[in-house]
């Protein structure tokens, strides 16, 4: 009796456009919980900026832009990775067969487009910042990927860059906001350094240098964890360089350090892929609480 395969069932029976299959593969290639803590980081920036609530415009604009800037550029990377993540990642939407690559393709210019004509309603510097960043993560997953820590630190900025862009979307760059796009791209950095302690094999396959592949493991765990311990030793200067930071600027801000130095600890007791990918999920955890701590901070004003 023939037999048919997983693969042979989805090209014989795939699902329709609009089923919950379809839906939650677009849904995994956009990376929602990341869209939406970007986006949050925007309106956090804006918020510190102006010592107070943004308008609405403000709001939803900002929120939009960096949520539709993310979105459209994650769809990019899984298009990039394909043949690393055959090896890396099977299950992801585009290698399984469940997204194909010209629906990818089609998403990603949709969400970028999309991007761009929301930054600019929020005026001319918003708009370039946002062409900046959409630039640089097209040299990352075309390019800079395989440069290792150099294409981490690219990613970093740009996770980074909403501190900046919130600013400018309300015309007020405090520095305190300098200070936070350092502390998110110290971390980011570090997140993206263990990340590559799960993808060795594929990685190494694909000459994409990462400090996993071309130093091992255990000192990519290792540098990571001095990043986030970095991030959280300068965590605590930020009254320093911005004297009207609010004292409730601290308590969110301390337990996102705690569990920074948690998952270091983590890391380099267990450099392995499966502790990374505990880590990664919680770094994100992490850095929302301290987005609340950056917000209770900003708003001394009110």
């Amino acid at each position: 009796m023939e037999t048919t395969s997983p693969s042979d069932a989805r090209r014989l029976n795939p699902p329709t456009p609009a089923s919950p299959t379809r839906l939650a593969a677009f849904f995994t290639l956009i990376r929602i919980p990341n869209c939406i803590l970007i986006g949050l980081a925007v309106l956090v920036a804006e918020t510190i900026g102006l010592g107070g609530l943004p308008s609405a415009r403000e709001a939803v604009f900002g929120f939009l832009t960096a949520f539709l800037l993310l979105a459209g550029t994650m769809v990019f990377n899984d298009i990039q990775d394909v043949q690393v993540d055959r090896v890396n990642s099977p299950d992801r939407p585009i290698p399984s067969g469940r997204v194909s690559i010209r629906q990818a393709y089609a998403l990603s210019i949709v969400f970028s487009t999309l991007a761009l004509t929301s930054s600019l309603v929020l005026g001319v510097f918003t708009f370039l910042i946002t062409l900046i960043a959409l630039v640089l993560m097209a040299y990352y997953n075309t390019r800079g990927k395989k440069t290792g820590l150099l294409g981490n630190a690219v990613v970093s900025f740009n996770v980074a860059l909403p501190f900046i862009f919130g600013g400018l979307a309300v015309n007020n760059l405090r520095p305190l906001l300098f200070i936070f796009f350092l502390l998110a791209f110290l971390a980011n950095t570090a997140r993206e350094v263990a990340k590559g302690i799960t993808d060795v094999a594929g990685d190494s396959s694909k000459g994409i240098m990462t400090i996993a592949v071309t130093q091992g493991p255990k000192r990519a765990a290792q540098l990571a964890a001095t990043f986030f311990v970095v991030a959280v030793l300068l965590s605590f200067l930020a009254p320093v360089f911005d004297q009207k930071v609010s004292m409730f600027y601290y308590p969110g801000v301390v337990i996102a350090d705690l569990g920074f130095l948690y998952s270091s600890y983590q890391l380099t007791h267990d450099p392995t892929a499966t502790t990374v990918r505990r880590v990664k999920s919680q770094v994100l955890v992490w850095m929302l609480l301290g987005l609340v701590g950056f917000f209770m901070g900003g708003i001394s004003a009110l």
